[in-house]
């Protein structure tokens, strides 16, 4: 026991001391430490209870000393439940996980092979449409060139055609420029006025019936009788002349001009060309005439009248 001398020392060392925790914090402390292991001992007679123990022991001493297996309170018996119904539950949970990753690996394959079917259908639908555009552009293709082919061969046969044509036009254009040439070197160069005639009245002749001996020669046919013009030449005169009628003058290429008088028509007019033999008018009886006939006249350069008859003769025929 201290003495009361020590009592000064012994209060300044309490006194000097830290202040200990109040009772009633202590108590509290060990109220939730008993609520804790009520709650412990109640999970471990659920989980010993699941794993089929019939029986389990429970205590709230805190002196016993604990079991292999960690747990207070428990028996052997009671920890190896308990231990096998952990096992079980984590083999369970183990199991469960497995099935759900299972599921979860099952899912993703069916989607993988879906989006898969998906993708294959989808390209072998493009496929199908490039197959048909390009059988279609084939067939475009084949129509445009058969078609093209189809111009092509319709216009070689136009051309030949054509050329058969145009081949056969020249050759009547030659044929045609032969036989006028065969006919121009065959044709007379030089003609009697009319045909079917007798000569009524000779050049140079006297008579009552002229105001001064005759100028030409009378050719008497029949009215409507044709007149030609006796060499080719150009039409410079096709009128009414008083006394002559209806006549008609020729200027030959040298310059002579050979006179029709007393035609009932014309056929020619002024300006034309003439070949010999070209009809030029008919017999008639216009003007000064007793009768039907061509009054012919040879104008030596146009104005001086020659016996018409060697004139004639000259040029290779005879009246």
């Amino acid at each position: 026991m201290p003495t009361h001398h020590d009592a000064p020392l012994a209060d300044r060392q309490a006194s000097s001391r830290p202040t200990a925790p109040r009772p009633v914090a202590k108590h509290r402390s060990r109220r939730q430490k008993a609520v804790r292991r009520t709650q412990l001992i109640g999970l471990t007679a659920a989980l010993a209870a699941a794993a089929g123990t019939t029986t389990v022991g429970l205590t709230t001493s805190t002196s016993g000393p604990a079991n292999a297996s960690g747990d207070a309170g428990l028996s052997q018996a009671q920890a190896e439940a308990l231990t096998a119904a952990r096992v079980e539950r984590r083999e369970l949970g183990s199991r469960d996980a497995s099935r759900i990753d299972l599921s979860l690996e099952a899912a993703k394959k069916a989607a993988a092979t879906k989006a898969a079917q998906q993708r294959a259908a989808k390209l072998a639908a493009n496929e199908a449409i490039t197959k048909r555009r390009a059988l279609a552009l084939a067939a475009a293709k084949a129509a445009a060139a058969k078609k093209a082919a189809e111009n092509a061969r319709a216009l070689a046969a136009a051309r030949a055609e054509a050329q058969a044509k145009a081949k056969a036009i020249a050759k009547q254009a030659a044929l045609a420029k032969a036989a006028a040439k065969e006919a121009a070197e065959n044709a007379p160069k030089v003609v009697l006025p009319t045909t079917g005639y007798r000569l009524t009245a000779r050049f140079n002749q006297a008579g009552s019936r002229w105001a001064r001996n005759h100028t030409g020669l009378d050719f008497a046919a029949p009215m409507g009788t044709p007149v030609r013009s006796v060499l080719a030449g150009e039409v410079i005169q096709a009128e009414y002349a008083g006394a002559y009628g209806r006549q008609v003058k020729v200027r030959h290429a040298d310059g002579t001009v050979t006179s029709y008088g007393h035609m009932s028509e014309f056929d020619v007019s002024v300006g034309d060309s003439v070949e010999a033999g070209t009809m030029i008018g008919r017999i008639g009886m216009t003007g000064n005439t007793t009768g039907p006939h061509v009054h012919f006249e040879v104008l030596r350069g146009g104005e001086t009248a020659i016996n018409p008859e060697p004139w004639l003769r000259d040029h290779g025929v005879t009246p």
